[in-house]
Order: C-alpha cells, then sequence, then structure tokens
C-alpha cells in the first residue's frame, strides 16, 4: 500500500465529518429562509446548540454505516459513479435509522424538514468532496507519478497480452508496468526489482506448476510485494474467497498481512497514543536510571545509539541506556571503538549461547552494576519509547536486528523486515531472549499474518508479566 493511497483514503474520514456537518447546518438554515416559511411554517424553535448536540451524535452513525458500505477501502483509483451510489445508499441507510430512532423517541427530535433536507445536503456534500479527493489523487497520479504500482506481468499468453495493453492505455488505474516475463526465474526477477522497483506481480500462466507459484509467493511475501494472479476457470471455482476484477478478468490478490491499509494506520495510532502514556509513565524511572549510569560511570552518554535494521531494510538508531562500561561500547564515538570491536567479537566467540544468526553473550563482563540490572528486567530499552513516537518502530513486531545479523539470515528470514520492529512480541511473551531464532522468526511471521489491535494490546499486557520473570541466562 502506497503512502499517498493511505493519505488520501485517510483524509475521506475528515473531510466525510466536514460534510456532514456542513450539510446539517445547511439544512438548518434553509430551514429559517422567508420563502421556505411560507410553505411550511415551523411549528417549533430549534436553538443551534441544541442542534449541533444532535449532530455530534449522529455524524458518528454516518461514519459507522459508510464503513460498513465499504467506502474507506484503499485503493488508489475509484470510480466515481459506483462511490456516488454508495453513498447515496449508505446515506439513506441512515435516514431509516434516524425516523425509526425519532419514532421511538420522538421528543428527541422532530423537525421532518430538517432530516430530509439534510439527507438530501449530505448526499450532495458527501460525494462533491470525495469527487474532490479523487481529482487531487489523480493529479498527483498523473502529474507526479505519486502513487504509482510498478507492476511485473509473469505469463505471455493472449490473456496477459490483453491486460498488458489495458494497463499501458488506462493510466487513470495508477499501474506502470516495468517488465513482462515468460517464466519463474527468481534471479530474473531479483533484477528487474533491483533495476526498476516492483510493488506488484500479476501472474496469468497455466504453464506455472505449484512450486513455481509456492515459489513466487514466498519471494513476494520476503520482499512485501503484492501477490496477485488471474485464475483459471476452474482455479476461480475453488477459491473460497472475493476476487476482483480488472479488464473483465477475475484477478485475485494474496494479502501478507492485515497490517496494510486501515490497519497500518490503525496501529500507528494505537503507536502514538500508549507509546505517549507509557513515554509519561516511564519519564520518572528514566530520569533515575540516567542518574544512577552517571554516577556510576561519568564517561560516555547514558543514552547509546544502537544502529539497527528496521522496515524495508532501512537502517535507523535504536535508543537504549548504556548498560556497559563506557570503554567497552560498540560505539563510533568511542575513543577505543576498534578495542571495543574486537573484545566483543571474541566474547561471541567464546560466550554466547544462541544459535543461528543472532548472539547473547552469557554473564557479560562488560556490564556496569546497574547495567546489570536495567538489562536483567529490559528497563535499558525504555527510551525506544521515542523511537516509537519518532516512526522508527512499534510499540509491537519482531526485534530489530543489527546489520551483522541480517546478512546471516537465511532468504526467508528478510520476510521479519517487511513490518516495523517493535519493543515488544510474540517471541519477547513466549521466551524473551532464551527463545531459538527459528522459533522467534516463526513467531514474528504467525505475528506479521494475524495482526489485530486486540493482538497489539493483549502482547502488550502480557509483556510487564515476561518482564519479571527471571532469564535463563
Amino acid at each position: 500500500m502506497k503512502r499517498s493511497e493511505i493519505f488520501f483514503s485517510a483524509m475521506q474520514l475528515p473531510i466525510d465529518i466536514i460534510m456532514i456537518t456542513l450539510a446539517a447546518l445547511s439544512a438548518y438554515y434553509v430551514r429559517n429562509i422567508p420563502q421556505i416559511l411560507a410553505l411550511r411554517p415551523k411549528l417549533y424553535d430549534l436553538t443551534l446548540g441544541s442542534f449541533m448536540e444532535v449532530v455530534l451524535f449522529v455524524a458518528p452513525i454516518f461514519v459507522f454505516i459508510f464503513a460498513l458500505e465499504g467506502l474507506y477501502q484503499m485503493r488508489t483509483t475509484r470510480r466515481f459513479w459506483q462511490e456516488a451510489y454508495r453513498v447515496f445508499q449508505a446515506t439513506s441507510l441512515v435516514l431509516v435509522i434516524l425516523i425509526v430512532a425519532i419514532f421511538l423517541k420522538r421528543e428527541w427530535f422532530s423537525s421532518r424538514f430538517i432530516i430530509l433536507a439534510g439527507w438530501g445536503f449530505t448526499v450532495l456534500y458527501v460525494i462533491a468532496g470525495r469527487y474532490l479527493i479523487a481529482r487531487v489523487q489523480r493529479y498527483y497520479l498523473l502529474a507526479k507519478g505519486m502513487g504509482v504500482h510498478r507492476v511485473l506481468l509473469v505469463g505471455t499468453n493472449g490473456k496477459m497480452q490483453a491486460m498488458k495493453r489495458y494497463l499501458s492505455s488506462h493510466r487513470e488505474l495508477g499501474y506502470k508496468i516495468v517488465a513482462q516475463v515468460s517464466g519463474v526465474s527468481l534471479h530474473q526477477i531479483k533484477e528487474i526489482r533491483e533495476k526498476k522497483g516492483m510493488d506488484e506481480v500479476i501472474v496469468c500462466d497455466s504453464t506455472l506448476t505449484d512450486d513455481e507459484h509456492e515459489k513466487l509467493l514466498d519471494y513476494c511475501q520476503i520482499n512485501n510485494v503484492s501477490y496477485r494472479f488471474i485464475p483459471t476457470t476452474l482455479q476461480t471455482a475453488r477459491v473460497s474467497m472475493q476476487v476482483g476484477i480488472l479488464n473483465g478478468e477475475p484477478i485475485i490478490e494474496y494479502h501478507h498481512t492485515p497490517l496494510d491499509g486501515w490497519g497500518k494506520v490503525m496501529k500507528r495510532i494505537f503507536d502514538l497514543v500508549a507509546g505517549s502514556l507509557l513515554t509519561l509513565f516511564a519519564l520518572p524511572i528514566m530520569g533515575a536510571i540516567a542518574l544512577l549510569i552517571r554516577i556510576e560511570d561519568g564517561d560516555g552518554p547514558v543514552i547509546y545509539l544502537n544502529e539497527r535494521v528496521g522496515q524495508d531494510g532501512k537502517k535507523f538508531f535504536v535508543y537504549k541506556f548504556r548498560y556497559m562500561q563506557w570503554r567497552w561500547c560498540t560505539d563510533r564515538a568511542n575513543p577505543d571503538y576498534e578495542v571495543a570491536l574486537k573484545y566483543e567479537q571474541d566474547l561471541i566467540k567464546t560466550r554466547s549461547v544462541r544459535q543461528g544468526p543472532l548472539y547473547k553473550i552469557k554473564d557479560d563482563p562488560r556490564k556496569t552494576k546497574i547495567g546489570a540490572f536495567i538489562e536483567h528486567y529490559s528497563l535499558d530499552e525504555l527510551p525506544q519509547f521515542f523511537n516509537v513516537l519518532k516512526g522508527d518502530m512499534s510499540l509491537v513486531g519482531p526485534r530489530p536486528h543489527q546489520q551483522r545479523e541480517v546478512d546471516k539470515y537465511n532468504e526467508y528470514h528478510r520476510r521479519l523486515l517487511t513490518i516495523k520492529p517493535g519493543i515488544t512480541g510474540m517471541a519477547q511473551v513466549s521466551g524473551r531472549s532464551d527463545l531459538p531464532f527459528e522459533d522467534e522468526y516463526r513467531l514474528d511471521v504467525y505475528y506479521i499474518e494475524s495482526w489485530s489491535l486486540w493482538l497489539d494490546i493483549l502482547l502488550c499486557l502480557k509483556t510487564f508479566k515476561a518482564l519479571i520473570r527471571r532469564r535463563k541466562n
């Protein structure tokens, strides 16, 4: 999902609320036009304040019904008349709900004119607002290339040639064909992705075997590339899911994670709200830890910047309290950096208790006394709340690893890099650093595929219990 798609789709919500409010106000003031009063005199006076209280109650109902009608789906392009019809349907449904509510509780609100006029204005204004958003998005798509999906076509049969002509002649759909290949050669596909970029793969080749489909799907999942295919008639009949239509052909898309579209928006809102509250709660604790670190080892910074690999392989600095003596920190600001790095490498060879790409040094002699305590209870990671607020990390997700650890990944391990890393996660709650890397990987992949907001909340709550559990090493 492109950032521009998320932005324009997210903009629909506040624009809808603004338009619903404007529609209500328009109906209220139209009611007071002299010509209208001559046709239908007011039976009672309704103050603007009382009316706005009703509007504030009704607006969320509109948004909820709009969501149920699929009006907040994230798509690069939208068919205007289909969307306008959905707005009409959803607004009419809200009208019915209001009529029933007024029938049951008449003293709540009794102006039939305002209700009908508000319904008409809402349909008109919401459609106008969405048309404006669509035009602006279309402009940036065609003029600036913002939100364009780079597509690789796999297959050279008649259906795929027709699809290629269709996408090439309809730029407003937001697709740019970067290449077309006749089979699944991962080496060739990797070269195309490195040279031209790739956001989606569309497959239409009935000669591909199940193994080739699975191999290509695995590659797409690892590299966060959308995988879609145009099935045969038999394949379509066996699929128990809704399929889309593109150029008259059914097209099926595999979703790698719910953390796309609105899922990404909800997770970011949760990170900002919960992260802000946790940061405020932790500030006194962080202040005390910083003071104790400074008292025991006055050399070097209190906060240690540790470079890690984040989403899509982008590097960033994780904030951690320094739990070891400054002279042994592998920080380039350390005058003895080379000596400290060599010492760490020796410790990894002789004392690491983990197998695979990750390491964990048992009885690390570099720790200070306060450092051993805060590292034991993971208090050294409290400054990472600021990473969450910055957007480098999430509260929940796979742990970020160092580049030298990522370099030892198998290819399938890189799927961990398709979402933001987290302070805590499935692996930390289930086994913390004692867990074998392959088991940690499987738990993190389960999280990626099964994400929900409730799962994030549950893992955050379980983390407090995990923090007080004594580590084995």
